[in-house]
């Protein structure tokens, strides 16, 4: 593991880069991951330590302002979801130019939020990612929140969950929508959510399912948002078998 920091405009986004225990000049495939929010990317030790040893070149990073612990620049009253999505390119950007990256197969992985900014994300650059893994994404995010304020009426902070929001995170949800843009996304995907999942209903997920044109859901039984020790080995598992196939 190493601190690997991207630049994305003034903003240094802070990450971690796991390696395969491999010599020589093998290129290997590579997998970006995306936390949730009020995450970090250390939130995904475990996956991003079981994809190493299977051949992975992994890259957790804290997107700018993600975060109460983010150790990237920029403050949460800056960030949005869209900011994230930027962030996420300029990543994926880097994690490409690496001389031990195999470009033809890059995969993206996120979690609830960062699930949201994953799809978004392979919505834009389409056929470049390989594949898409999404745990238990946040589709709703924008309807929970679009009219939630008008325009005019958008705090200059709100506090949620832990993190204090400022007026470009809620100005950003009034025109997006997810289900209308995640089609452009023609690649394999795979959702992987909790059937007591009360945060992010697994009703959107069927939903995103349907709008993939190849798409596999996998719901595992009794979890909830965020998943279990034995639910989080089972999610690495389908998404090692996916990223062999994909």
């Amino acid at each position: 593991m190493q601190e690997y920091i991207v630049k994305n405009g003034e903003k240094s986004i802070y990450g971690t880069l796991y390696l395969p225990k491999t010599e020589g000049t093998e290129k290997h495939p590579a997998v970006i991951l995306s936390h949730g929010y009020n995450g970090i990317g250390a939130d995904f030790i475990r996956e991003c330590e079981a994809f190493a040893e299977k051949g992975f070149i992994a890259y957790a990073l804290d997107f700018c302002g993600g975060s109460t612990r983010s150790k990237s620049s920029g403050a949460s009253t800056e960030m949005s979801v869209m900011t994230e999505k930027s962030d996420l390119i300029a990543a994926f950007e880097a994690i490409s130019r690496l001389d031990s990256v195999d470009v033809g197969h890059i995969y993206l992985l996120g979690g609830s939020q960062g699930g949201l900014v994953t799809a978004l994300t392979a919505a834009e650059l389409r056929e470049r990612v390989r594949g898409i893994i999404l745990y238990y994404p946040a589709f709703c995010i924008p309807d929970n929140w679009r009219h939630r304020f008008d325009e005019d009426g958008i705090p200059e902070a709100v506090e949620f969950w832990g993190l204090t929001l400022g007026k470009k995170f809620f100005a950003d949800m009034e025109k997006l929508y997810p289900f209308e843009l995640i089609g452009d996304y023609k690649g394999k995907a795979l959702i992987i959510q909790g059937d007591k999942d009360s945060i992010v209903l697994l009703e959107d997920s069927k939903n995103a399912s349907e709008i993939y044109e190849n798409c596999t859901l996998a719901v595992l039984e009794g979890e909830v948002h965020g998943f279990s020790p034995a639910g989080t080995e089972r999610a690495i598992a389908d998404a090692l078998q996916f990223m062999a196939e994909a």
